[in-house]
């Protein structure tokens, strides 16, 4: 008697690149990111929200997490089972850690409001140390 295969979960899919602390290198996280998941097939969605959610954490890490001649990481992590991307952007400066910005900043306010589009896109992001003086800041977007 033939049986069916079984069928076997898609793999895990990893995508890590070192770029330079500049707006240049945020720029290019960003287009790498969208080039790495158009690649892997995810949807245009998922692909649009992490394109921003990527512009913003690595704006992020140029701006503030930047050490003079030490790169950013943009790792992508897609796990088609668990139906989740992973975006997490590591820099050298684990003493300035991310915040939101408070709601009642003027309408002519120019920063702090990466982090809430981040926390609108994702359905969870967290920042964690990165040793030795690092942080990695993650978001968790799933499709819709």
């Amino acid at each position: 008697m033939n049986q069916p295969a079984p069928q076997l979960a898609a793999p895990t899919s990893t995508f890590t690149q070192l770029l330079s602390s500049t707006r240049r290198g945020a720029r290019l996280a960003r287009l790498l990111a969208v080039t790495q998941l158009r690649s892997w097939g995810a949807g245009q969605d998922l692909t649009e929200r992490a394109e921003t959610v990527v512009a913003e954490l690595a704006a992020n890490a140029v701006l503030h997490g930047r050490s003079p001649g030490r790169d950013f990481r943009l790792t992508l992590v897609l796990d088609p089972s668990a139906g989740r991307l992973r975006v997490e952007v590591t820099d050298t400066r684990g003493d300035q850690l991310p915040h939101i910005a408070p709601t009642d900043t003027g309408a002519l306010h120019t920063c702090g409001r990466g982090l809430s589009l981040v926390a609108a896109l994702a359905d969870h992001w967290d920042c964690v140390p990165y040793p030795p003086s690092g942080k990695t800041v993650r978001a968790v977007l799933s499709p819709p």
